[in-house]
C-alpha cells in the first residue's frame, strides 16, 4: 500500500486531450479505467492518485500543490502565468501532427493589418489574460473580453472587432471568412511538475519515469517492425530500401534444405508506417521473402 509521501498526485486532463492521454499512458505501461461519471480516474499503479481535469485550470492546482504533476497544454500554463517545472512536450500523433497556434484573427473586410490598428477596439477570447498582457507589452489599448465559445462566429458577425483563437492549420478560420493578421503563441501538450513535488527526489523520479516512458510510446506510434529474409547475394539491394533508426538488424538464417545451399540472412528494423505502402513492392522485387510487419509499443 503506497503511503502518502509515496503517492504521485497526477492531473489528467479533461476534454480533447483525454482519450489520447489514458491512451498514450496504457502503451507506456499503466492501465487507466475513467467513469464518465467520476473525475477520479482508476489506475493499476498504487504510486499513482489520479485526477481528472480541465487543462485550463491544471496549471492553477499544479502551482498551489494541489497535484504534483500532470499533462497540460503550455498555452493554459501561460494564460494562468505560473511557474512550473516542464519534463516533456508531445504532440500526440493521432490528434495533431503540428503544434497548435493562437492567432489574433478579424473578418476578411476588416482594415486591421497589425495589432496597433485594434487600439480601442474590442477583442474576444478564452486567453483573456494572455491577450491583455500581448496588447500591454506593445502600448496598445484595447477591450478584452472572455469568449465562452462560438469565438469565430462573434467575429464573423462583427460582435467584437478582433478574436484571439486557437487552431492547427487554419482551416475553419478561412472557411468563417476571417483572416489571421498574426501569430501569438504556439502550444502543445506538456508534462509538468510544480516545484516543491520536483525537489522530492522521489516524486521526481516518479515523473522522469512517466516521462521517459510516454516519450517512447509516443516515438512508437506511427512506426511499426519490420521482419524479412533475403538472400546474400541480394542483401545490399535491400539495406538500401530500408530506413532505420540506426542500423537495420542481420542475422544469419539456419542453413535448411529448403534455402538449397545459398546463404540466406534475416533483416529487421523500424520503419515509418506510413512508407510500408510504397515500400512492400520494392522489397519484393529486390528479392525479399516471408516480410512481416509488426506493431511497436515503445522505442527507447
Amino acid at each position: 500500500m503506497a503511503t502518502a509521501e509515496r503517492t504521485l498526485r497526477f492531473g489528467i486532463p479533461k476534454g480533447s486531450l483525454e482519450q489520447q492521454t489514458v491512451e498514450m499512458m496504457r502503451k507506456s505501461g499503466w492501465r487507466i479505467s475513467v467513469d464518465g461519471r467520476s473525475y477520479i480516474p482508476t489506475v493499476d499503479d498504487p504510486e499513482l492518485e489520479l485526477r481528472l481535469m480541465r487543462p485550463q485550470e491544471m496549471p492553477r492546482y499544479l502551482a498551489d500543490g494541489s497535484l504534483d504533476a500532470g499533462i497540460t497544454g503550455a498555452d493554459w500554463i501561460v494564460e494562468n502565468d505560473v511557474e512550473l517545472v516542464q519534463v516533456e512536450s508531445f504532440i500526440y500523433a493521432k490528434v495533431s501532427l503540428r503544434p497548435t497556434r493562437w492567432v489574433l484573427v478579424v473578418p476578411d473586410s476588416s482594415p486591421v493589418r497589425k495589432l496597433e490598428d485594434l487600439a480601442g477596439k474590442r477583442v474576444a477570447t478564452e486567453m483573456v489574460s494572455f491577450t491583455r498582457r500581448v496588447f500591454a507589452q506593445r502600448g496598445i489599448d484595447v477591450d478584452v473580453e472572455f469568449s465562452w465559445g462560438a469565438t469565430e462566429a462573434k467575429a464573423a458577425d462583427g460582435l467584437v472587432d478582433a478574436i484571439v483563437e486557437v487552431t492547427e492549420t487554419g482551416s475553419s478560420i478561412r472557411a468563417n471568412k476571417l483572416r489571421i493578421v498574426e501569430e501569438l503563441l504556439t502550444s502543445t501538450p506538456v508534462l509538468v511538475a510544480n516545484k516543491d513535488a520536483w525537489r522530492d527526489n522521489w516524486k521526481q523520479a516518479k515523473v522522469r519515469q512517466i516521462g521517459v516512458l510516454m516519450r517512447a510510446a509516443l516515438d512508437a506510434e506511427n512506426r511499426v517492425g519490420l521482419k524479412l529474409n533475403v538472400a546474400r547475394r541480394n542483401l545490399e539491394k535491400v539495406i538500401a530500401l530500408l530506413p532505420a533508426i540506426s542500423a537495420p538488424t542481420i542475422s544469419q538464417l539456419y542453413p535448411s534444405p529448403a534455402l538449397k545451399g545459398e546463404d540466406w540472412v534475416a533483416v529487421e528494423t523500424v520503419i515509418a508506417e506510413h512508407t510500408v505502402r510504397e515500400l512492400f513492392p520494392k522489397l519484393l522485387e529486390a528479392g525479399a521473402v516471408g516480410i512481416v510487419e509488426y506493431p511497436l509499443n515503445k522505442i527507447i
